[in-house]
């Protein structure tokens, strides 16, 4: 697969539909990374014009802002925004709903103002506008999903529904966890918990999470951030159910589908 990026289009004189901005995780964690492939091959699919910012890119900031260093996260901001800036950048397709609360909701306090979607909501447009094409009695036939709902997707950027169409058109079963939508719970990763241990308490909230999804009797653990499917795959492996329940990116649910 060839993912060209922004510097090498621009010598063209080429312009592409949409930046994919990868993110930390997609970029350097080896399981986030098979759901940034597995989008790439759906935009690969479906002809979608797309390139990356490669080296240019760096981290949005969110963790820095959400541990309390300020000076740091606009450092990381303002450094992002000069490139964006100068590569007129218009829009933008992430799949880390971090990244995409801070780029869409952060960035223009700082001058950054860009057309920001998640990876959910335009894969759903795409299968709306026939570009994949989603056949009953596929690989997920008959099988349970339940879906965990982001904090950033979900709670900040009231993004419930997209994700939810998407799983619908795989044929599955889709069932709801008690806590879910509006009163969702947080995986346990959310304002830069990601990168320290938990506090003491009665339960990891990981944990917690896993078994709420764990009780719905789902096979398959939708989830639509990179965060969310450490810390539920975690979750899942310390109920000790990692053999029968698996946790899938919905990119890499729908690459499933379509053979890629």
């Amino acid at each position: 697969m060839v993912v060209p990026t922004l510097a090498e289009l621009t010598a063209k004189g080429e312009t592409p539909e949409v930046l994919f901005w990868v993110g930390c995780a997609g970029s350097f964690d080896d399981r986030a990374k098979r759901v940034t492939q597995a989008f790439v091959k759906i935009m690969h699919a479906t002809g979608t014009r797309f390139a990356v910012l490669g080296n240019e890119e760096t981290c949005t900031g969110d963790p820095a802002r959400r541990a309390g260093n300020e000076f740091l996260f606009q450092m990381q901001a303002m450094n992002n925004i000069t490139v964006l800036n100068g590569y007129q950048v218009k829009k933008i397709v992430t799949t880390c709903p971090h990244c995409f609360n801070t780029l869409k909701n952060e960035y223009p306090e700082l001058g950054g103002n860009y057309e920001v979607i998640h990876h959910t909501t335009f894969i759903n447009q795409l299968i709306k506008e026939g570009k994949i094409k989603m056949k009953e009695g596929g690989v997920f036939k008959g099988k349970k999903i339940t879906y965990h709902d982001s904090c950033y997707l979900g709670r900040a950027n009231g993004i419930y529904e997209a994700p939810r169409s998407v799983l619908e058109t795989l044929d599955a079963d889709l069932v709801e966890m008690k806590r879910c939508r509006t009163t969702g719970l947080c995986c346990g990763a959310g304002g830069a918990q990601m990168f320290k241990e938990p506090e003491k308490g009665r339960m990891d909230i990981n944990i917690e999470r896993a078994g709420e999804a764990l009780a719905t009797g789902a096979t398959t653990i939708a989830v639509a951030c990179p965060f969310c499917l450490t810390m539920m795959s975690d979750g899942v492996k310390g109920k000790e159910k990692e053999g029968e329940v698996k946790v899938k990116d919905l990119a890499e649910l729908v690459a499933e589908t379509q053979g890629l």
